[in-house]
């Protein structure tokens, strides 16, 4: 499984930072298994002015059980770290977001293409009320991709046929730009 990992504001844990930290620990004290864990990314909050910058990540990780459960956790994580989920793309204390689980498409091709299709507008009111995977707009967003491809580079969307590298180097030249790694290996 893929997680994305985000933060923009502080949490009783601390900074935002120290908060992905815990995060990932608290991952690991609930049954998932870590196998792969990104650099951290400052980047724009999405949409563009929803708030102060945030820090993201990716996390490659085993879970024991489906990806429902999975999702069930990484909602409870969150709710221990305060998130607040009453606007949607607003500022968050803590976002985990299951992105994908393998090779899978949940809950069928024909949802997960209709989430995928939606207008700009429409995502923005919308939300599943059941989990899709993968993300429908995995695709679109740098600030998954660049750690996503950092950690699984030949992870392979099942719908579009291209790896996680191919994904993140067809974005534009702009959108890649505004991700900016400040911690890591070698740094």
């Amino acid at each position: 499984m893929l997680v994305a990992i985000g933060s923009n504001l502080a949490s009783t844990y601390g900074d935002p930072a120290t908060s992905i930290d815990c995060a990932i620990n608290r991952l690991s004290e609930c049954s998932f298994d870590i196998h792969r864990v990104s650099s951290l990314y400052e980047t724009p909050a999405f949409p563009k002015g929803a708030g102060p910058n945030f820090l993201n990540g990716a996390v490659s990780v085993q879970f024991p059980g489906s990806a429902d459960e999975a999702l069930t956790v990484l909602l409870e994580i969150e709710a221990e770290f305060g998130r607040d989920r009453s606007k949607r793309w607003g500022p968050r204390t803590l976002d985990l977001d299951l992105i994908a689980d393998a090779q899978k498409i949940l809950p069928n091709r024909k949802t997960f293409l209709r989430w995928m299709e939606l207008t700009p507008e429409l995502q923005s009111i919308k939300a599943p009320k059941e989990l899709i995977l993968p993300h429908p707009r995995l695709h679109e967003r740098a600030f998954v991709l660049v750690p996503l491809a950092e950690i699984s580079p030949d992870w392979c969307h099942p719908i579009l046929n291209k790896t996680a590298v191919e994904l993140r180097d067809n974005l534009p030249p702009e959108a890649l730009a505004e991700v900016v790694r400040v911690s890591g290996p070698g740094m």
